[in-house]
């Protein structure tokens, strides 16, 4: 577990361990009565307590354990403390001193009146929508408060108590009241100001615009911008690569393009795109696409929450799959409630027919994969005298077939054979969710870098000057500054949607642009013998195809898209057929050397990549490549295009049948006219 995973439990453990001692000790000074106790210990447990949300508490349940019952361990410390003065008389109940209580009092007081202030605030900043490259100022969007008003109450309690607990700790040491009355007042004035300043946000100068205003700005912004076709997109965190795939060829097409999507957080998961972004997540807010011009809309993946979008019979929609294998996943019954399912080429149409799961043939249009256009060609032997191996397994999948990953059966083996060879540069990018499942496979991977870390200890040579490393450091700088939107930590969503509103004129292309110059930066800052572990985002999975001379991977959609450089590869079959079968059962290997469990083959397969001579599968890999991706010629960019255009006049066509058989039903909402008084009205509404 990561030191990072392990800190929040670490808090727990803190917290059940430390604080009871504390509150044990400082109960007991308090009624002995031995101030010096008292006194030390309710330091140290605010001390503590400021400590564990500082640096402990870190994003989710843990926190929460942690954080829980923060303002009774406070006021507990804070009774504590004017209970021992009391019994220590160093104070008294008389009238010259009541003050000090009523000003305890008072700041709790505050303190739950800030906490329902900040309540409210948080629902007045909750729209039924989140945007992103759209320019939504008409709705009033202002910055988030200071997140120590509004979010974090247990930190506000804590940094608010501070004056407090040093006026009493003055009190007790110098029998002087006078100083636990400023550290009241001052915690008091801290408490009420801060109170009366989140209450701005109230006012009608920071209120934002309330949700029926909000979703009339939604209508009238979808009917002048008139979305013809789109990308559904809804899963978990760690899900985004499955819709940033798609991002360049979203873009691409003809026609007014947009990505919509349900929950909230993942609108700072996709990548940099000028795509017109909305999130919406309530069904009932999601109809409204019903009565836009939205005509097609491209499904990468299929979730729990895809049937919504799919009961708009206005919207013709298509699923395009993030990626392309042999597995049954590639071919799931579900499938069948889209009214298209594109794929790559005929072998995934085959596919789908052998599976029988009601997906009929007609419904199956082939249009390539657009997004390989970066991949290089093969380009014959390696050029100098390292042979760059890429081996990019798999992840273990739900299903527990043992087939699904080599990691767990033959990835140490593999490995040790490459770095067995002094000629290899290992480049191992395993799959993000590897170990997600099971553990087994976390423990080899594990183990695998652990190998690869070690291998390069033993290697030496010439390494890039420090010249490289500071081009990438440039080029890493200027590429965080068109793709990463720097935020306040206090920023909510409303701030960030104000911020990432209208796109500059030309960022796509500078982000292109700036991704290319990054890659070829990050390859040059290392020495060609080095071998690399690559478990980030960047370099992507293209840009490692690009340096490899040959990949080693399980069946799955990475196979198929290196095959668009016909370079060689093989595949590891740990699934327990024999060879023969393996290949019958899985169209992706036909062309592929094929790895044991104990890495046999290895050998072999680096002898063909370094001598073409020996390269007996060259041909295959060819027509294999049409067989999987289609032909080149149309461009796949081109059948795309033409596909999401001819969806889209399907969908025209239903919306004129069902206007001639059932008169009155509405067609797509016109554009209004700035003149007209239904325009005028909408205008009114968003404002």
């Amino acid at each position: 577990m990561s030191s990072a995973g392990t800190a929040p439990h670490r808090a727990v453990q803190l917290t059940a361990l430390v604080l009871p001692t504390l509150f044990m000790a400082q109960s007991v000074g308090a009624l002995l009565p031995c101030v010096p106790l008292m006194v030390v210990a309710a330091v140290a447990g605010l001390a503590f307590d400021l400590y564990l949300h500082d640096r402990l508490a870190g994003p989710g349940a843990s926190r929460d354990r942690v954080a829980v019952e923060v303002t009774t361990r406070q006021l507990l410390r804070d009774i504590l403390m004017v209970v021992g003065l009391l019994r220590a008389e160093i104070l008294d109940l008389r009238p010259g001193q009541a003050p000090i209580l009523i000003a305890l009092l008072l700041f709790y007081g505050t303190h739950f009146v800030c906490q329902a202030v900040a309540v409210l605030v948080r629902r007045t900043r909750s729209l039924p929508f989140v945007t992103r490259n759209i320019d939504a100022s008409a709705l009033r969007l202002s910055d988030a408060p200071p997140r120590i008003l509004s979010r974090q109450t247990g930190r506000r309690l804590l940094r608010f108590s501070v004056p407090t607990t040093t006026g009493m700790m003055l009190t007790a040491i110098t029998t002087d009241a006078y100083w636990g009355g400023i550290g009241l007042a001052v915690s008091l004035a801290l408490s009420a100001g801060g109170t009366l300043y989140l209450g701005t946000w109230l006012l009608p100068k920071k209120r934002v615009a309330g949700e029926k205003q909000a979703l009339a700005w939604l209508d009238n912004w979808l009917t002048e911008y008139q979305p013809t076709v789109g990308m559904y997109f809804s899963g978990g965190s760690s899900s985004a690569y499955q819709a940033n795939m798609w991002l360049s060829t979203l873009a691409s097409l003809d026609g007014n393009p947009i990505i919509v999507l349900r929950e909230r957080f993942m609108v700072q998961k996709i990548e940099a795109t000028d795509v017109p972004i909305v999130c919406i997540p309530k069904v009932a807010n999601l109809m409204r696409l019903e009565h836009s011009t939205l005509k097609v809309l491209l499904h990468p993946a299929n979730s729990g929450k895809t049937s919504q979008i799919l009961r708009i019979p206005s919207i013709k929609h298509a699923f395009t799959n993030h990626g392309e294998s042999d597995k049954l996943s590639s071919c799931n019954p579900y499938a069948k409630a889209y009214d298209e399912v594109w794929v790559a080429g005929p072998a995934a149409r085959d596919r789908y027919q052998l599976a029988d799961i009601g997906v009929e043939d007609k419904d199956v249009i082939e249009v390539g994969r657009p997004q390989l256009a970066p991949i290089q060609p093969y380009a014959g032997a390696p050029a100098g005298r390292m042979t760059t191996v890429l081996y990019a397994p798999t992840w273990e999948g739900w299903d527990g077939n043992p087939g699904n990953t080599s990691v767990i059966l033959a990835g140490e083996n593999i490995v040790r054979e490459l770095l067995a060879d002094e000629n290899v540069r290992l480049l191992y990018k395993p799959h993000p969710m590897t170990g997600s499942v099971d553990p087994r496979a976390g423990a080899a991977n594990t183990r695998i870098q652990t190998m690869i870390t070690e291998a390069n200890t033993r290697r030496s040579g010439a390494r890039p000057g420090p010249e490289a490393a500071a081009e990438l450091a440039r080029r890493t700088e200027e590429l965080n500054a068109l793709t990463t939107s720097a935020f306040r930590k206090s920023a909510d969503e409303l701030e960030r949607m104000r911020l990432q509103g209208t796109p500059q004129e030309g960022r796509a292309a500078a982000v292109d642009a700036a991704v290319t110059a990054w890659e070829a930066a990050y390859w040059n800052s290392f020495p060609e013998w080095e071998h690399r572990i690559i478990t980030t985002a960047r370099p992507g999975i293209f840009s490692c195809f690009n340096q490899a001379d040959v990949l080693i991977s399980d069946v799955s959609s990475v196979v198929s898209d290196y095959l668009s450089s016909e370079k060689p590869y093989a595949v590891a079959n740990t699934s327990g057929m024999t060879e023969d079968d393996f290949r019958a059962n899985f169209p992706t290997v036909r062309a592929a050397t094929i790895l044991t469990p104990e890495a046999d083959g290895v050998a072999g397969l680096l002898g063909a990549v370094r001598d073409p001579g020996q390269d007996t599968l060259a041909a295959e890999r060819a027509e294999l490549k049409e067989h999987l991706l289609g032909p080149s010629d149309p461009p796949s960019s081109v059948r795309f295009n033409q596909a999401a255009l001819d969806l889209a006049a399907k969908a025209d066509e239903r919306r004129v049948r069902m206007e001639n058989r059932l008169p009155g039903i509405p067609g797509p909402r016109p554009r209004p006219d700035k003149n007209s008084t239904e325009g005028t009205a909408i205008a009114s509404a968003s404002m």
